[in-house]
């Protein structure tokens, strides 16, 4: 299956999981394409001063992998810096959060896979 990106629809959500400003989504594949094993494929956009607030994975696991812009992640709890390359996976209970407090978009890939 080619999807291209003209196909790919952008999606804004207000002040996602309570966070800041708007949270833009494209889906990638979507769950019903994805079979089942994953429940979000998702480039996602934060502007400058956006974010997502704080929530919880459970019987899943979320990987964020940053491709532009910086930001800082609350992983469960622990302030970390992140910039292009590093990769954050939250799940097993774990809690997370992410905000762009640089001065370009933060843009990073979402992928969130289920437990069996």
């Amino acid at each position: 299956m080619i999807k291209r990106k003209s196909e790919m629809t952008v999606s804004l959500v207000e002040n996602m999981r309570g966070g800041d400003g708007t949270t833009k989504m494209m889906p990638i594949f979507t769950k019903e394409e994805l079979m089942g094993k994953c429940r979000l494929f998702n480039i996602i956009t934060l502007d400058p001063g956006c974010s997502i607030g704080t929530h919880t994975h459970d019987k899943e696991e979320e990987i964020y992998y940053v491709l532009s812009g910086t930001g800082v992640v609350d992983d469960n709890g622990r302030m970390v810096r992140v910039e292009p390359g590093d990769a954050i996976k939250t799940g097993n209970g774990e809690s997370h959060s992410i905000k762009n407090d640089g001065n370009e978009p933060l843009v990073f890939l979402a992928v969130i896979l289920l437990f069996q």
